[in-house]
C-alpha cells in the first residue's frame, strides 16, 4: 500500500487513465445538499486562494488492462461529482453560454480529465460507474439524447449546470479552485488486503450501511470476471427482490441462519463470521432463494390472493418480529411441505396471537424471541415438520406470563373495556377494517379510505356532550360518558364526521342522504336500527362486538399432544423463580449447550464468558479487594477451603457453593463486565408432568 498527497486534477489527468467503480460498490448517492456544500467550498477557495483537502481516494491498479486502469475502492462519490462538475463546465463553454480567458480550456477539460480521444465511442469515457449509474452518466456526454431523469447523477449535473450560470465566480476561477483541491491517493497492490483496508476506512467515518459492507465482503475476494458473473447471477437479483433494502434482508437472513437476531450494527460482523467456513457460491444460491421469499412476504407478492391479504393484515400488527419465522414458513411452502390452506392457517393463528396480545396490553418486547425459536420448536416436537399447524398452535398455547396467548375470557374482557381510540392509528384502522369486512368477499379498503380522509372514526356518543345528549343518557350521563366514550361499542366509521358533529343520535341517524341509515358501511346498519343511544344500546353493541371479535380472532384450540412436552424458555432478564426448576439447556450468542444441572450451566456459562474476554476473571482473581465479585474468584481452589468451586481454567476458580438464584445473580453481575445483556442468555426448562 502506498499513499501520497496530491492535487485531484493531477490524479485525474492522463488520457489513457481509466477509473472503474467495481460492481460491489453501492450506487452513486450524493444529493443536492452535498453538491451545494462542494460548490460553496469552491467559491471560498476562489476567494482565499488556499488549498482544500477533499478526502482520500483508494484504488487498486489493474496491470492486465490495456490502459492505466484503477479500480476505485473508496472515493467514488467525490470522483463522480467532480467529473459531473467538469462536464458541466465543458458543455457551457462549448455552447458559448460561459466564456474563459483560456482559449483551449474546454478542450483541456474534455480531453485531459473526461475522455480518451483516441478510443472508440464505447470506451472513450474515463470514468466507468456501476451499471445502474453508467447509462445516466454516459448519456450526459450526448447532447441530443434524452437524459435519465430518475438518476441522482442527472439531478446533480443539472444542479451544477444552473449554479455555474449564476456567475458567483468566473469559469476560470472555478477551474482554478478545482485545481487547488488536494486528496490522499492511496494505491493498493494485489498483495494488500483490500477488505481489511476498506473496513478500516469505514470505521473512521465512511457512512456505509451493513448491506454495503456485506456486498464489499462478497465481491472484493473475486476476480473481475467473477465479480461480473456473481453480480448478474446473484447480487442484482437480491437487490431487486429486497427492493434495495439489502441491510433489512440480511438482518432476517442471518436470523434464519444463525437462530440469533443480530443488532442493527452487527449484521455485517455476523455475516462475516457465518461465511468463514462456507462455500460462497452455495451460500449465494441460498441467499437468492431467500431474497425471492423476502419479496413475496414483505411485499405481499405471492400468486395467492388470500395469502397476500393475510400478509397485509399481519404487517399491521407486527413490527417485524416474525419476518424470519415466516421466511421459513414460505420456504416449506415453496418445497410443497405446506399447502396454501396451511399457510393461511399459520397466518391466522399468528394474527390472532398478536392481536389478542395487543388488546390485552402484553409487551411487544418478548415477541422477537418467541418467533426466533418458533419454527425450530415446531420441528423439535417430533424432529419433523409434519402436522405443522397443530404443532404451532400447541406451542403458542403453552406460552405463559409475558409470552402468553390470551384466553377467550381475558381477550373478551379487554376488548370491550379497552380505550380503542387511544391505540396507535394503524391498530385502530386494522380493528375497524376487520370488524367491517369480517370474512366477506365484498371488502372495503378501510386503510386507504382513512388515509385519504374519505372517512374518519366517528364517536356515536360525541366527545363533547350537549344538553340534549345529557338528557338522553340520563342522570348517570357523566359516568357513562367517561367509561364508554372511547370503547369500541361507541366507535364507527363515517364519511360525514363534520356533519354529524355532536348532533343528537336521531339526527345522526336520519340526516337526509348522509345519515347512518344511508351509510354504505355494514357496521352502521345495525346502529341505524336503534331508536336511541344510551347505556342499554352501548351494552347491546358491546356484546355483539364481543361475539364478533371472538369469531374473527379465535383462540387457536388444538387437540395435538406431543410425545414429549416442549421445553419452557426464559431469558435471565425475566423476573422468574428458577429455584427447584429443572434446566435442560441454554442458548448464548448463537450457541446451544445441553446441561445436566444448574451447576453445570453456571460452570459452562463462566467458561464461555472467559473465552469471550480473558481479562475480566484474571483481574478479579488478582484484585486485593475482599468484597463484591472479587470474593468469588481466586487463583487456587484452596482459597474456598472445603466449599465447592468451579474450575474455569488452569489457574482460575470461581465460587459455586450457593443456591440456584445466587448463581444467577453472580452471572448477572459478571455480565456487566463482559458487556452482555441478560436477555442474551435463554434458559430451557423441562415442564412438570
Amino acid at each position: 500500500m502506498h499513499g501520497d498527497a496530491k492535487y485531484l486534477i493531477r490524479f485525474l489527468a492522463g488520457a489513457d487513465k481509466r477509473f472503474v467503480i467495481p460492481v460491489y460498490q453501492r450506487n452513486y448517492a450524493w444529493k443536492i445538499p452535498q453538491c451545494k456544500t462542494l460548490y460553496d467550498d469552491l467559491i471560498k477557495i476562489a476567494a482565499t486562494k488556499k488549498q482544500h483537502f477533499l478526502g482520500s481516494i483508494v484504488s487498486v491498479y489493474n496491470p492486465d488492462s490495456y490502459a492505466r486502469e484503477y479500480c476505485i475502492i473508496d472515493g467514488q462519490q467525490r470522483l463522480t461529482t467532480i467529473s459531473l462538475l467538469l462536464l458541466c463546465m465543458y458543455h457551457l463553454l462549448e455552447k458559448g453560454i460561459m466564456t474563459s480567458n483560456e482559449k483551449r480550456l474546454s478542450q483541456k477539460i474534455y480531453e485531459e480529465y473526461l475522455i480518451d480521444k483516441y478510443q472508440s465511442e464505447e470506451t472513450k469515457i474515463k470514468l466507468k460507474p456501476i451499471e445502474q449509474d453508467r447509462e445516466a452518466f454516459w448519456l450526459l456526454f450526448e447532447e441530443n439524447k434524452q437524459k435519465k431523469q430518475d438518476s441522482l447523477i442527472t439531478a446533480n449535473y443539472e444542479y451544477f449546470y444552473k449554479r455555474i450560470q449564476q456567475n458567483e465566480v468566473t469559469l476560470d476561477e472555478l477551474f482554478e479552485s478545482i485545481s487547488r483541491i488536494m486528496i490522499i491517493d492511496i494505491s493498493l497492490n494485489h498483495e494488500d488486503n483490500a477488505q481489511m483496508i476498506f473496513e478500516s476506512l469505514n470505521s473512521t467515518g465512511l457512512l456505509l450501511e451493513e448491506g454495503d459492507k456485506i456486498r464489499n465482503y462478497i465481491f472484493m475476494g473475486l476476480s473481475e470476471k467473477k465479480q461480473k458473473l456473481y453480480y448478474k447471477k446473484y447480487w442484482s437479483i437480491i437487490e431487486k427482490q429486497s427492493h434495495y433494502d439489502i441491510t433489512g434482508f440480511f438482518k432476517e437472513y442471518m436470523t434464519v441462519k444463525q437462530q440469533k437476531i443480530p443488532s442493527s450494527k452487527g449484521i455485517y460482523t455476523a455475516f462475516k463470521q457465518y461465511m468463514e467456513q462456507r462455500d460462497l457460491q452455495q451460500e449465494c444460491n441460498e441467499m437468492e432463494k431467500y431474497a425471492y421469499l423476502y419479496d413475496k412476504l414483505l411485499f405481499a407478492n405471492t400468486n395467492a390472493k388470500k395469502v397476500n391479504a393475510a400478509i397485509e393484515r399481519w404487517k399491521k400488527l407486527d413490527d417485524n418480529a416474525a419476518i424470519a419465522f415466516f421466511l421459513e414458513v414460505f420456504a416449506l411452502w415453496q418445497q410443497k411441505q405446506l399447502t396454501e390452506k396451511e399457510v393461511l392457517e399459520i397466518f391466522h393463528c399468528v394474527e390472532c396471537y398478536l392481536f389478542r396480545r395487543a388488546i390485552c396490553d402484553l409487551p411487544w418486547a418478548v415477541l422477537p424471541r418467541v418467533f426466533l425459536f418458533l419454527h425450530r420448536d415446531v420441528f423439535l416436537l417430533e424432529n419433523n415438520f409434519k402436522d405443522y399447524v397443530p404443532k404451532l398452535k400447541y406451542i403458542l398455547l403453552q406460552k405463559r406470563q409475558k409470552e402468553a396467548f390470551p384466553s377467550d375470557e381475558e381477550f373478551s374482557k379487554a376488548f370491550v373495556n379497552r380505550n380503542i381510540y387511544a391505540m396507535p392509528a394503524k391498530t385502530k384502522h386494522y380493528i375497524l377494517e376487520r370488524l367491517e369486512n369480517k370474512n366477506s368477499r365484498e371488502t372495503k379498503n378501510i386503510d386507504d379510505l382513512l388515509a385519504e380522509g374519505a372517512c374518519t372514526i366517528e364517536h356515536i356518543m360525541p366527545q363533547k356532550l350537549t344538553r340534549q345528549w345529557k338528557e338522553d343518557l340520563g342522570e348517570n350521563w357523566e359516568k357513562i360518558h367517561q367509561l364508554w366514550l372511547h370503547r369500541m361499542a361507541n366507535l364507527t366509521l363515517t364519511a360525514y364526521n363534520g356533519n354529524y358533529s355532536n348532533r343528537p343520535f336521531l339526527e345522526k341517524r336520519d340526516l337526509k342522504e348522509i345519515g347512518l341509515k344511508e351509510s354504505g358501511f355494514r357496521m352502521n346498519q345495525k346502529i341505524a336500527q336503534k331508536q336511541k343511544w344510551t347505556l342499554e344500546e352501548l351494552l347491546q353493541r358491546s356484546q355483539e362486538l364481543e361475539k364478533t371479535a371472538l369469531e374473527i380472532w379465535s383462540f387457536c384450540a388444538v387437540c395435538y399432544r406431543p410425545f414429549q412436552k416442549p421445553l419452557q424458555e426464559y431469558t435471565l432478564e425475566e423476573q422468574y423463580h428458577f429455584t427447584k426448576k429443572h434446566i435442560v439447556k441454554f442458548y448464548f450468542q448463537g450457541v446451544e449447550e445441553c446441561v445436566t444441572s444448574w451447576r453445570d450451566f453456571y460452570e459452562k456459562m463462566l467458561i464461555m464468558l472467559h473465552e469471550k474476554d480473558k481479562t475480566v476473571l484474571n483481574q478479579l482473581a488478582d484484585s486485593s479487594a475482599s468484597e463484591g465479585l472479587c470474593s468469588y474468584v481466586a487463583r487456587k481452589k484452596e482459597y474456598f477451603q472445603k466449599q465447592n468451586c468451579c474450575r474455569i481454567s488452569h489457574n482460575i476458580y470461581v465460587a459455586g457453593h450457593f443456591s440456584t438464584q445466587q448463581k444467577i445473580n453472580v452471572l448477572k453481575k459478571l455480565f456487566r463486565l463482559y458487556h452482555v445483556e441478560s436477555d442474551e442468555v435463554i434458559i430451557a426448562l423441562k415442564q412438570r408432568e
